[in-house]
């Protein structure tokens, strides 16, 4: 006997079959052409599940004849770390018909469909398409957001070339705008997928947050008191360039004194930054290592699949290397070769080539994307294999939900694979633009000083009130935000990112490999 799994999904009060024809007309966004979702999660394979298994049954009636059961559920409960199932799947099955319920003293009782565990379930695959995920929660923030940082993308592109070609020398560069949008709404997103952790009653990941993140505002404190001279973020010139621009506004208002505590503020605010940031990236590196160790097990015919799969897993490791001063410029500006020394690369050509390097492994884990997603979408096919090994029976209404969990969990896992990438993306091209670096194909700009700002600041005594409050405020900005500083705090972000990347993947590894299976 064949146990079918329907995939009616309900939107809006909108039902229709997942692979009907007819969704796009009841959703607004299913007629917006070729979305970017297609790029990655188009012509996946999600595992559906037509159950094969032996109905056993026995109902009492004329001729003692065994009779079978027609039951159908609906997959309501919450899936895992808060996210909401938003399709419903039926059971049918076929057989002699039964009266919906059976009557006895007076009441009715239906008993829920049961198989054993150890029954051989077949699961067949088919695309994910578009359509599919449009009922998925978080489907249209994810799509909102890539379309987002694209756009931003191709703006930064253009202004690139603008300036390359043209060179003007007094226009505001809007493409630093879009940019700060984008890293706006990384935090937005990372705030709004950790919420499901902390929204979640049960399970320890309002915890596993909680320890993450004291774990790496103690790092971040440890990290900053590092020497320039082993780990060049700039933290200490931008300090002391900000000091230098900051002091004479602040003598004249007699407020001379705030200026240790500013240079403390800045500190602790970059260390508790630093702490969000780490417990915004404990989940998706522990997920990143799931996921790279299945597809490099999906992936064992492919060597050179798998050779990207590693450099795209060490990537932040790559970012490490390249702001520790003693193996990374020094080594390059007088590399050894026997008894002497030569050098391979200038500080601006070795400023731009860590810019270069930087966007080259963005767009390599952004190449890897869809192995990745696919290896976490065949989690169900897992999960199936470990319900053989179990023993005794299981309703057939919990393994749709084992299946059906996967699938309705995919965007937020495609959240947390793209945001900590688009988000140290959006931090190179800030770092380029407001730092004052080159690409290496122009000359590189000067760091002008900012004693203008400052002048530019002090008011004469026959302005009004309010234009001495506006100038005062753009003198403070204008000391505080110079290049040296904003060198400092993006490489800090750039560099923090990636070491949390790094540890919290790495701890996944050790997880998934030596402590699930105990």
């Amino acid at each position: 006997m064949v146990l079918k799994l329907g995939r009616e999904v309900q939107v809006a009060g909108c039902p229709w079959s997942a692979a009907g024809s007819d969704a796009a007309h009841c959703h607004p966004h299913a007629q917006a052409g070729a979305s970017l979702l297609l790029c990655t999660l188009a012509a996946l394979q999600w595992e559906s599940l037509p159950v094969q298994a032996p109905f056993r049954g026995r109902a009492s009636g004329p001729g003692g004849e065994a009779e079978a059961q027609r039951q159908e559920g609906a997959v309501s409960e919450p899936a895992a770390l808060g996210e909401r199932l938003p399709s419903r799947s039926g059971l049918e099955g076929t057989g002699p018909a039964l009266p919906s319920s059976r009557w006895a003293n007076g009441y009715s009782e239906e008993k829920p469909l049961s198989v054993p565990r150890d029954t051989p379930f077949q699961l067949e695959t088919c695309p994910l398409t578009a359509v599919d995920a449009l009922v998925l929660r978080f489907f249209l923030e994810y799509q909102w957001f890539v379309d987002f940082a694209v756009y931003s993308g191709g703006v930064y592109l253009f202004t690139e070339a603008y300036y390359y070609a043209l060179g003007p020398a007094k226009e505001t560069n809007i493409a630093v705008f879009w940019c700060l949008l984008t890293v706006a709404f990384s935090i937005k997103v990372f705030l709004t997928v950790t919420r499901l952790y902390f929204s979640a009653e049960e399970g320890g990941e309002r915890s596993v947050c909680l320890t993450f993140a004291f774990l790496f505002l103690l790092l971040a404190m440890l990290v900053q008191v590092v020497q320039e001279e082993t780990l060049e973020l700039g933290l200490e010139p931008g300090l002391a360039s900000m000091t230098q621009n900051l002091d004479p506004l602040l003598k004249t208002q007699g407020w001379d004194w705030t200026l240790p505590l500013a240079k403390l503020a800045i500190r602790v605010g970059l260390a508790v930054v630093g702490s969000m940031l780490g417990a915004f990236l404990t989940f998706p590196g522990l997920r990143l290592a799931q996921t790279h160790h299945d597809a490099l097990t999906m992936s064992e015919d492919r060597p050179m699949l798998q050779f990207l799969l590693h450099t795209s897993f060490l990537s932040p490791l790559f970012v490490l290397w390249l702001w520790t001063k003693p193996i990374a410029r020094d080594f390059l500006h007088q590399a050894p070769l026997g008894s002497t020394s030569f050098c391979l690369l200038s500080d601006s050509a070795f400023d731009s080539l860590r810019l270069w390097v930087l966007v080259a492994l963005c767009l390599l884990r952004l190449g890897v994307t869809r192995p990745h997603l696919q290896a976490y979408l065949c989690l169900a096919k897992a999960r199936v294999e470990q319900l053989r090994r179990e023993a005794g029976r299981i309703e057939a209404r919990e393994i749709q939900r084992r299946v059906v969990r996967v699938y309705c969990y995919v965007t937020v896992v495609s959240l947390q694979y793209l945001t900590p990438l688009i988000l140290t993306l959006n931090c190179t091209l800030l770092l380029k633009t407001l730092g004052g670096y080159s690409w290496g194909l122009g000359p590189v700009p000067s760091l002008s000083p900012t004693p203008s700002s400052i002048s530019d600041g002090l008011v004469s005594p026959e302005e009004d009130e309010a234009q001495q409050t506006a100038a005062l405020i753009a003198g403070a900005l204008g000391s505080l935000l110079t290049p040296l500083f904003l060198r400092g705090v993006l490489s800090f972000l750039i560099w923090w990112i990636a070491a949390c990347q790094l540890l919290s993947s790495l701890f996944g590894l050790y997880f998934h490999q030596h402590l699930v299976g105990s």
